[in-house]
């Protein structure tokens, strides 16, 4: 996801991630699957996962991919869930994910 003039900071943040995402909306899962991301060393490509990734999407936002350090469960395609301890960075005017788990709204 592009960054539209937000304060910058570093480093992870919580309070960042609620300035971007409407938490009075819901969050969609998109992904039917996680993505491994795979460990480099040395500029190389190793076979060891380092996290998992999916999809998620919100009214007036394009869809975001969010970062999970452990392999979670997904629940089914366009379920709405809430993303625990989701966290936000901006990298080169980027905006990067993470959570550590998710939770299907019922």
């Amino acid at each position: 996801m592009k960054s539209k003039n937000i304060k910058r900071q570093s480093g992870y943040s919580s309070e960042f991630a609620q300035n971007i995402l409407d938490y009075s909306k819901p969050i969609y899962s998109l992904s039917i699957e996680l993505e491994a991301q795979m460990k480099f060393v040395d500029n190389q490509r190793t076979d060891e996962v380092a996290a998992y990734k999916a999809w998620f999407s919100q009214s007036g936002l394009p869809p975001f991919e969010v970062k999970f350090e452990n392999q979670i469960k997904l629940p089914v395609y366009m379920s709405v869930v809430t993303l625990e301890n989701l966290q936000a960075i901006e990298v080169s005017y980027n905006i990067y994910f993470k959570a550590d788990d998710i939770r299907e709204v019922k």
